[in-house]
Parts: structure tokens; sequence; C-alpha cells
């Protein structure tokens, strides 16, 4: 009797196993159509994110943007069991938000402002996994997302002011030390030499770098909004002190040694040393008041249903359809412009008469719906007197 009992149990746990399978298959096709679409962006504005990579490559200021994806992917995978708890329903208001940034990335190549294109490409990021994930998932991972907008390379229209802000305050230093200081702009004389305050010293390194390191520092250690905001805002202001205080150290130096020190590659090397101490003071401070994070468990089907595959599908779909129509209507009017008839010139006819070619030379012009080049004799010794013309007709806009 125990033994039919046992075998009754083990058919009807095994009867209990069979829905499980498919739920756990749905679950995994909704993430890979997730995965999908997110690469989308990358495939269909690839010469935007190129264009990212290549002022990363070109400028030390934004060689961080080279670590910013990877570390919103660890992010995103130290949620990873969260997110498994999570329905994956998608939030078709998204999709308006996702045309509106094809629109300004448009509106960016159109007008050739290439901040404009790449913060559209970077916003579509974020707003395709809401659009396909849907807001729980968003909300889980809202950080990990918003963190690839800092690798878009912005931050050059405050160097001018940051040189502005260090020269004043070095000055004032000197001043207030007892060292007499005759200041022309951003140059300036002490008795010991002369000192420039020129834009690798304007601390926008530092600034992006601690505002970047302060805002994942504040995500990682505290849990209240009002913390993050306070410690990201310090982790702002702090760099701007800090590059006076260097700037005004390195000048201190360069005096009291008689302009031995600090005036060559040990100048940057101070400043770097700095740096990293006021950034190791800073997170130390923050320290003391750091929260645990404490994940609250979702209950399997607490959040309710995810939506099916085909629909999550559906919506990718439409992702791709709202951000890839853009490029195709760029590449439509390139092509446009690029394959216009070229203009009738073969009647073309010049009062001055023909003469023999006379120079190699050819003016340099943009290219054209069509030219012709022509050399004629207008009166006069011909060495002085013959020129080559060269008639360019219009391209219709």
């Amino acid at each position: 009797m125990s033994t039919l009992t046992s075998a009754v149990a083990d058919r009807e746990l095994r009867q209990a196993d069979v829905p499980a399978r498919p739920a756990h298959d749905a679950g995994k096709a909704h993430w890979l159509v997730v995965a999908a679409a997110v690469l989308l962006p990358f495939i269909l504005y690839f010469a935007t994110a190129a264009s990212i990579v290549s002022i990363w490559e070109r400028s030390a200021t934004f060689a961080h943007g080279y670590v910013i994806l990877p570390i919103s992917l660890w992010l995103v995978w130290q949620r990873r069991a969260v997110l498994a708890q999570l329905p994956v329903r998608p939030f078709l208001p998204a999709l308006v938000a996702l045309a509106l940034c094809g629109v300004a990335w448009m509106l960016g190549s159109l007008g050739d402002v290439s901040i404009v294109r790449q913060y559209a490409f970077a916003a579509m990021i974020p707003l395709t996994v809401l659009a396909v994930a849907g807001v729980a998932v968003v909300r889980a991972i809202a950080f990990p997302l918003a963190f690839i907008l800092f690798g878009v390379p912005v931050g050059e229209g405050l160097i001018d002011p940051l040189i502005q802000i260090t020269a004043s305050f070095t000055v004032d230093a000197l001043r207030a030390t007892g060292i007499p200081v005759l200041r022309e702009g951003n140059n300036f004389s002490i008795p010991t030499g002369d000192w420039s305050v020129v834009e690798a010293c304007s601390g926008l390194r530092y600034l992006i770098s601690s505002f970047t390191l302060g805002c994942l520092y504040a995500y990682l250690t505290y849990r209240t909004l009002w913390r993050r905001i306070v410690f990201s805002l310090v982790a702002l202001a702090l760099p701007i002190l800090a590059n006076g205080l260097r700037a005004y150290m390195i000048v201190m130096i360069g005096h009291t040694s008689g302009m031995t020190m600090a005036v060559g590659v040990d100048h940057i090397i101070y400043g770097w040393v700095f740096f990293g101490i006021v950034m190791l003071l800073l997170f130390w401070a923050g320290s003391f008041w750091r929260e645990d994070r404490k994940d609250v468990p979702v209950a399997p089907g607490a959040a309710g249903p995810s939506a099916s595959t085909a629909r999550v599908a559906a919506v990718a779909c439409g992702v791709a359809a709202c951000i890839g129509v853009w490029p195709a209507y760029g590449w439509y009017l390139e092509r446009g412009n690029a394959t216009h008839a070229p203009a009738e010139l073969a009647t073309y006819q010049a009062r001055a008469p023909i003469a023999a070619p006379f120079t190699a030379w050819t003016p340099a012009y943009a290219p054209a719906s069509g030219s012709i080049d022509s050399y004629h004799d207008v009166g006069g010794p011909p060495s002085a007197w013959r020129c080559a013309t060269t008639a360019t007709a219009a391209r219709n806009a």
C-alpha cells in the first residue's frame, strides 16, 4: 500500500513539474528578445556610436568612457536575482519617447550637432529597455541604465570658466600668502617666475572623473535618494575647489624651490596624486553614512504575470521601426543629393576667345552637379592675361 501511495505521489510531482518548464523557457525567451532589442540602437546608429568612441580615443579627458558600458552591464548583472522575479511587460508609451529621440538625432544630423546625435543615441538604450521590458524592470535597474549617459563626451564648454576660476583662486591664494602677483588674463607673474593657467589646468578631467565616480559610489553605498543626491553634488563641487588648491600648491612648490620643482612632468604627477588623495578622503568621509542594500524578495507571481513572448517580440519590432526610420531617411537624403542629375554646361559660351591651356592648377571646389574648365585670352600679353576659369553649377537643395 505504501509503495502504491509513493508511486502516485511521484507521478503527481512529475505532472506538477510540467507547467514549470514552459514558464522558465518563456522567461528566457523574454530576456533574449530584450537583449536583441537593446542591440538595435548600436546597429542602426553605428556611426554615431563610433563617433563617441573616436572622442574617447583622442581625448584623455573622456577616456573614462571605455569603462562606462562595462560598469553598467556589471551593475545590471548584480541585480539579476531581482530581475528574475520581475515580470516582463512592455510599456508602449516609451515608443513615443524613442521616436522623439529619433527626431532629435535627425535634427542633430541635419544641423551637424554631434552632441545632440550622441545624447539621442545614448537615451535610446534605456528607453528601449523601458519599451520592451517594462516599468518594473527599469525601476530595478534605473541607475545602471542612466549611467550609460556618462559615456557621452560632454563638458568642453566648461573649460574657459574653469580656467578663470582656477586662475582667480590661485592668484587670490598667493596674495593671501603675502606673495606679490601681477596678473594678465590667465597669465600671472610672481618674483620667482611666470605661470599660465592653460586648458590642461582647468580641472575638467578632475571634475568629470569625480562626478562619475561620486555618482557610482553613491549608488553602491547609499539607499536613500537624498543621501545619493547630496554625495553626488559634493563630488561635483569638491574637484573645483581641489583644483584651485592643486594649482596653488604647484605654484608654491615651484616658488619655494626656486623654479626647480613642479615645472615639468612632476607638475602632472603632483596634480594626480593630490586628486587621488582628495577622492580617497571623500570616499572615506562618505563611508560613515553607509547604508547596506536590503533587497526585499518578490514572491513568484506577486508582481503579476509576464506578457507573452509574441507581444514582447512585437514591441521589439516596434522599437526597430521607431528608431530605424530616421537613419534610413538620412541615408535617403544623402543618396538623393549624391545622385542629382549633372548640370548641362556643354552650351556654356564665354565672351573671351578660347586659348590653349597654360597651367596645371585647378581650383578646389566641393563636389557639384557639374563643372567645366576652360582657358580664355582676355587681351594683353598672354602670360599676364590668360586665366583659367571654372563654371560650377549649384546643387539643388
